[in-house]
């Protein structure tokens, strides 16, 4: 199991669009996936359902918690993902 914790930095937090992204990505890899909040509120990171349960807001702390055959790979790309801002300005 690996684990990171990382910051929201896009301006709208974790809405629809970035939670869709996240899931895409996140359905590439064999791995699980936890995303974990501040609070302490856990949601399962291939769920855009759980995902957006969690409320993410611009400046909030996650971790990120990866086990599986390719869970470096999938911690990477997903903390990639995230530091980009999902691809907005």
């Amino acid at each position: 199991m690996v684990t990171k914790e990382i910051i929201i930095r896009n301006e709208q937090g974790f809405h629809v669009r970035p939670a869709q992204l996240f899931v895409d990505k996140a359905s590439e890899f064999r791995s699980d996936l936890k995303v974990r909040s501040e609070s302490g509120e856990e949601a399962d990171g291939k769920s855009m359902l759980d995902l957006m349960t969690l409320g993410l807001e611009k400046g909030a702390r996650v971790t990120l918690e990866v086990s599986g055959p390719d869970e470096q790979e999938c911690l990477q790309a997903l903390a990639e993902l995230i530091k980009s801002k999902f691809g907005e300005s």
